[in-house]
């Protein structure tokens, strides 16, 4: 039986959509406005580089962006931080490579078999699911640097090019790939706002707060984890190889650097995960203070961005959400009493 607090949430929200004022389409309206800024945020990015002409800069925040939105489906709506979610960017980068070195495939169709790549170590990795809090923190991490001691092997440098990168300058195409990675925020954007409308988002939130509750429901609760695992490392692997399409020669350290991972938890929890746009605002913010701080004062950098995190972190563990929360429901209690004595 479920909480008598899950309950009354649910009949109070079947009520309200049984009757809604007469003339109006609340639930028409919302989902438009999800859909504008599926639409217009990424379109926004897309153009920038026709007023600041930095594009691989622009495309390493819009990459960053993706993987801020995919922590936002795993962590957001079920609760599993992934610091080793870099595997997934980096089994997709690597996917892709090998795709254009030994397939001779284009760029497009090499980025899919990177995303089957990440999927397919997604789906290996899915027992760590049986994990949780540190365990699985700890051991996601420990599985993606599993992945980059088996790539950068010098016995597979026949397959991987080992140690030594590889070369993807043969397809070179920034502005293709700009352009897929613009689309790729949109769908991640439209991921994350089906998960915060649908029943099926609700049974991931539901899971976060009480797996047995949530599976005394009728809850598949392992199936719910494990397809927002997956969602997650599709995001990722099709990050992964769009990076690694333009930035052409890499090797494997650059792709499985941890501090891809950190900054994008960092960019979601700053913007508030479990939202639908705190992620992009979040990442934006910090990924535009992090190059302005490397640049004009490479020397505090360290010390400077990493006491604006623990700043932020301690005085606003919600996020900039919460603070959009917070704004709203204060401009509704202030409208509301306006309202009244007028």
């Amino acid at each position: 039986m479920p909480s008598p607090a899950v309950a009354g949430t649910g009949a109070a929200t079947t009520a309200g959509a049984a009757t809604p004022a007469p003339g109006t389409r609340p639930g028409a309206r919302r989902w438009a406005a999800w859909a504008a800024y599926v639409v217009v945020i990424p379109v926004l990015l897309y153009l920038t580089p026709h007023v600041y002409n930095n594009q691989l800069l622009l495309l390493n925040l819009v990459v960053y962006l993706v993987l801020a939105q995919g922590v936002n489906v795993i962590y957001g709506f079920t609760g599993y931080l992934p610091f080793g979610y870099v595997g997934f960017f980096g089994a997709g980068a690597y996917g892709t490579s090998m795709a254009v070195i030994h397939l001779h495939t284009g760029g497009t169709v090499a980025v899919l078999i990177g995303a089957v790549v990440s999927t397919a170590m997604a789906v290996v990795l899915l027992p760590l699911l049986r994990l949780t809090g540190a365990y699985f923190a700890l051991a996601s991490l420990a599985a993606s640097q599993a992945v980059y001691l088996v790539i950068a092997n010098p016995s597979l440098t026949s397959f991987t090019k080992g140690p030594y990168g590889v070369d993807l300058s043969r397809v070179f195409n920034p502005n293709l790939a700009y352009l897929y990675a613009a689309i790729l925020l949109a769908v991640a954007t439209a991921v994350v706002v089906y998960l915060r409308n649908s029943a099926f988002g609700l049974s991931l939130r539901a899971v976060r707060a009480d797996p047995l509750t949530a599976s005394v429901a009728g809850i598949n609760v392992a199936r719910a984890r494990g397809i927002a695992w997956l969602a997650s490392a599709v995001l990722a692997g099709l990050a992964g190889g769009i990076s690694a399409w333009v930035t052409s020669v890499f090797y494997p350290e650059t792709v499985f650097a941890i501090n891809i991972s950190v900054f994008a938890i960092v960019f979601a929890l700053f913007g508030g995960v479990g939202s639908v746009l705190g992620p992009v605002f979040g990442g934006i913010i910090l990924y535009s203070l992090y190059e302005y701080i490397g640049v004009s004062s490479p020397q505090y950098f360290q010390f400077a961005y990493g006491l604006l995190i623990v700043i932020l972190m301690l005085f606003l563990p919600g996020g900039l959400a919460s603070v959009a929360r917070a704004a709203r429901s204060l401009w509704e209690r202030t409208g509301g009493r306006v309202h009244r004595r007028a």
